[in-house]
This record gives structure tokens, C-alpha cells and sequence, in this order.
């Protein structure tokens, strides 16, 4: 059996910070979600102006990096080049702004913003990843 990190409610409470700071400082409203290795809700906060959509955009984003391993980004690539059929995948926000949590090679949850244009939401989720001292490459 091996062992596998996982995170924490520090760890959490600490990457939600990092990320409202940072949206908070650049003045952007927007709605943080973080999730679990499994997809799971731990955090979610919709910043004082922030428009209601943003909430199940940010945890969409958060569980398609997740359960995809990977940054919508990459899904939203995917579509942009043409392949238009990837739009009937089981993923449910399929837009730059959800970045997955990795440590060394093991994928603990995933970061989803939205709010603004949607490389900003990536800047705020990958801010609230830095806060752990890790790598996520």
C-alpha cells in the first residue's frame, strides 16, 4: 500500500486566503471553490460582488480540474482547435480558470475561480496554490 498526501483544513483555509488576497487586490469579484482529489467540495467563497453565475462556474472548474487531472485550459484548447465533439465529455466547465493541486506526482484537489476574464481566474487559483510552498507543475 502506499501512502498518499492529502489536504488539510489548514492547508485549505491557507490557499483560500492566498486567493481572495490576490483577487482582492487586483479588485476583481469573483467566486473561489476548492476541492478534494475526489472532486469534493472543501471551500467556497463568493466575493461581495461577485454576479451569482460565478458560483457553479467556480465549482465546475474545480471539479473538472480535479477529476480531469488537469487545467481546464487544456479542455478549452482542445475545443478552440476544433474538436468540437470534446463539448459531450462528462466535464461541466470546460474554461481556463481551474488548476489542479499537485504534489510531486499526485493530484490531492483542485482550485476553480470565476469572475473575470478567464486567465485571471487562473492567476487567482494558481495564488491560492503557491500559499502551500509546493510546486505545481
Amino acid at each position: 500500500m502506499r501512502t498518499k498526501p492529502v489536504l488539510t483544513d489548514d492547508d485549505v483555509k491557507a490557499m483560500a486566503a492566498a486567493a481572495e488576497a490576490f483577487a482582492k487586490g487586483h479588485q476583481w469579484n469573483v467566486t473561489i471553490a476548492i476541492v478534494d482529489d475526489g472532486a469534493h467540495l472543501l471551500h467556497l467563497h463568493r466575493l461581495e460582488g461577485a454576479g451569482a453565475s460565478t458560483v457553479d462556474m467556480a465549482i465546475g472548474k474545480a471539479r473538472t480540474a480535479a477529476l480531469g487531472r488537469r487545467e481546464t485550459k487544456a479542455y478549452e484548447d482542445t475545443i478552440k482547435q476544433g474538436r468540437t465533439a470534446f463539448l459531450s465529455a462528462p466535464m461541466n466547465a470546460m474554461l481556463e480558470g481551474g488548476v489542479p493541486i499537485l504534489v510531486g506526482a499526485e493530484m490531492v484537489g483542485a482550485v476553480g475561480v470565476s469572475g473575470v476574464k478567464s486567465d485571471q481566474d487562473a492567476q487567482i487559483a494558481r495564488a491560492g496554490i503557491a500559499a502551500l510552498g509546493i510546486e505545481n507543475v
